[in-house]
């Protein structure tokens, strides 16, 4: 990718109120992380993100400790779940203010307890959303992926190329 860029962490405290629907939640969170770096930095474009993993009514944030990410894996284990990515782009100095959200279907192969103990002893996840990284080890955990796996990585890399297509004018695809 031949794009310049920063990354700024955001100090903004993510939420799990605010919505029924998981794609508004995270589109507010990824909003709540870009406006204060939009503001101290208008002449930029902000892109900031947030990504949920939810199970039917169930949110899976980021687990506290290893037990807390095997019982997160062990509900997953043989079922279909699914992943919402919100994205929140804001550069002031044009106007542009633009937030929207994909959701990706992630259904996992049957997990035994050792299985679990294996992958895990494999990533870090204590800082992902459902206790998994797609991008590690996902054949011992992952059956298939319906949609975007940018999306379940945590930035849904399609989509964003065809907003900044469509707020730019022009194409980008040269640059990715």
């Amino acid at each position: 990718m031949d794009i310049d860029f920063e990354i700024v962490p955001s100090h903004a405290e993510e939420t799990l109120e605010g919505s029924d629907f998981v794609p508004d939640l995270c589109e507010a969170n990824a909003r709540a992380k870009a406006e204060p770096i939009a503001e101290l930095h208008p002449e930029c474009l902000v892109i900031a993100a947030d990504t949920m993993v939810y199970l039917e009514d169930e949110l899976f944030g980021k687990p506290t400790h290893l037990d807390e990410a095997g019982r997160m894996l062990a509900q997953l284990q043989g079922r279909t779940h699914q992943v919402s990515t919100g994205v929140s782009l804001i550069y002031h100095n044009d106007e542009i203010s633009k937030t929207f959200s994909v959701i990706t279907n992630v259904t996992f192969l049957p997990l035994s307890k050792g299985k679990i103990d294996e992958y895990l002893a494999g990533i870090d996840p204590l800082d992902k959303a459902g206790g998994y990284a797609i991008q590690q080890n996902k054949h011992l955990i992952i059956k298939r992926v319906s949609g975007s796996v940018s999306n379940v990585v945590g930035l849904p890399v399609e989509r964003l190329k065809e907003e900044l297509n469509h707020l730019f004018g022009e194409t980008i695809e040269e640059k990715w």
